[in-house]
């Protein structure tokens, strides 16, 4: 019983056809490339300490391919988060992954994974000075200051608030080129999106400015076939 999941997995590999049947949103990409984690760095002690939680769950990652993450980017990172919590009963087969392609400032990545825990209380607040206000940090060069993290993490644990589920990683030289061989002229732009199979195998992409609906639909389709990972 425990090769079946495998066996599975294998034979999506090979016939995709067994998922393109005209329904997928994303582009499948034919064949998957496969990815090798072990050479990986975690971009902080939070990635490096899970980088297991790589190896056996479907990975929805996103692209920063530069060395900043302008509106189109971090929209795309906050996108996942959404994303993944409409998965309901599937959330715990499926991680989020940004793949950290450019140097990275430490100070700039740190307001990025900041904006990752926090703008979602500014959108869900449905106030239009909250969307205004998350609107504008969307932008790079919008920084949360102390006085707004505490006003949006008022009357809780600032640790517990502060937690994302989200994994940074830099990947190794031949990673970075098995992902950027899925396009023609090898350019990756901001805000793509990717999904990994459980076995490493990077299988379908999205393109910038993605429908989180219509990825949810895939990878459900997905989770759904495989029932691996």
């Amino acid at each position: 019983m425990t090769i079946v999941p495998f066996m599975v997995a294998w034979s999506l590999r090979d016939n995709t056809t067994l998922i393109n049947n005209g329904t997928n949103h994303g582009q499948l990409i034919v064949p998957p490339k496969r990815l090798d984690y072990h050479e990986w760095v975690g971009f902080d002690a939070f990635s490096q300490q899970n980088k297991g939680e790589l190896q056996g769950h479907w990975l929805i990652a996103n692209i920063m391919p530069k060395a900043e993450c302008t509106k189109i980017c971090l929209e795309a990172i906050l996108k996942t988060k959404q994303l993944r919590l409409m998965l309901n009963k599937d959330l715990p087969r499926v991680r989020r992954l940004v793949l950290v392609l450019a140097p990275l400032a430490s100070d700039y990545a740190e307001q990025l994974w900041l904006k990752d825990s926090l703008l979602w209380r500014l959108k869900s607040a449905g106030t239009q000075e909250g969307d205004l206000l998350y609107d504008g940090y969307l932008q790079d060069t919008a920084k949360l200051d102390p006085q707004m993290v505490a006003r949006l993490t008022a009357n809780e644990k600032l640790a517990l608030a502060l937690h994302s589920d989200l994994l940074r990683f830099q990947p190794d030289t031949p990673a970075v080129s098995q992902i950027k061989s899925v396009r023609a002229d090898g350019n990756l732009p901001e805000g793509m999106l990717f999904l990994i199979d459980p076995l490493g195998n990077l299988m379908m992409q999205y393109e910038p400015g993605f429908d989180p609906y219509k990825v949810k639909d895939d990878l459900m389709h997905l989770l759904r076939i495989s029932q691996i990972g």
